[in-house]
């Protein structure tokens, strides 16, 4: 079949390409509250926004990263030196006016990591206090907004799935687990009925093991299926004011 005019015009080095970045907003939990990892910008004359904070991430490499999931992966290994249990992507941003460096694109991940992730704390990154819907510092770019974005998208996900369980550590408690939906939902839920949510869903199971501590030793638990997301059918119930 003959190519059409416009088919036979159409060359893919002539196409001017946006700039194309992955960013992951990686969260954890240290000292009751959750944190952000938060890179330093190059302080360098040539480099926009120099000295500044802002999410890890960087351009695609097409030579490294088979897919955007597989750039944010790398991404995340670079920064913290871990493999997240969880990754999501939050969505995409672009526009002429985001990097001075011309017209841009960029696809945000979010990732939880369980503490402690002070190894993945350096000269180059340092983790920041989420309060209220960002950070304290003034982020690079458009990344307070990506960051606001990537925050209400965890606690929305929170209220009905069992997310807040990779941001710990292979063994925990039922009131450590519900400790971790409290500090990221920054509301107190009701004891009674997580619970029940907690054990219906076949979300955890006994392990052979207790911790003890000041109280009643506490009985151990572990995720039943830890690649897995459990989805509630509603959403958690704040706890009651006598409690």
């Amino acid at each position: 079949m003959k190519a059409t005019q416009s088919e036979s015009r159409f060359d893919p080095q002539q196409i001017e390409r946006p700039l194309t970045t992955v960013d992951v907003v990686i969260f954890t939990v240290m000292d009751e509250c959750l944190h952000v990892l938060l890179a330093n910008r190059p302080d360098t004359p040539d480099e926009p926004f120099r000295g500044m904070r802002a999410l890890p991430g960087g351009f695609v490499d097409v030579q490294k990263d088979t897919d955007l999931e597989g750039c944010a992966r790398r991404k995340l290994l670079q920064k913290t030196g871990v493999k997240s249990p969880y990754l999501e992507q939050v969505g995409s941003w672009g526009g002429s006016k985001r990097d001075p460096r011309g017209w841009s694109a960029t696809h945000v991940y979010f990732a939880l990591i369980p503490p402690p992730p002070t190894h993945a704390q350096n000269r180059d990154a340092t983790w920041f206090p989420i309060k209220g819907q960002g950070v304290t510092v003034k982020l690079a770019f458009d990344h307070a907004k990506l960051l606001e974005f990537a925050i209400q998208r965890l606690r929305n996900k929170v209220e009905y799935t069992s997310l807040p369980a990779h941001l710990l550590p292979e063994e925990f408690t039922l009131s450590d687990l519900q400790r971790m939906y409290e500090l990221v939902l920054e509301r107190p839920v009701e004891k009674s009925a997580f619970r029940t949510r907690i054990f219906s869903a076949n979300l955890v199971e006994a392990i052979d093991k207790v911790r003890v501590g000041p109280n009643r030793p506490a009985q151990m638990y572990r995720l039943t299926h830890p690649n897995e997301i459990v989805f509630f059918p509603r959403t958690f119930s704040p706890r009651r004011a006598s409690e």
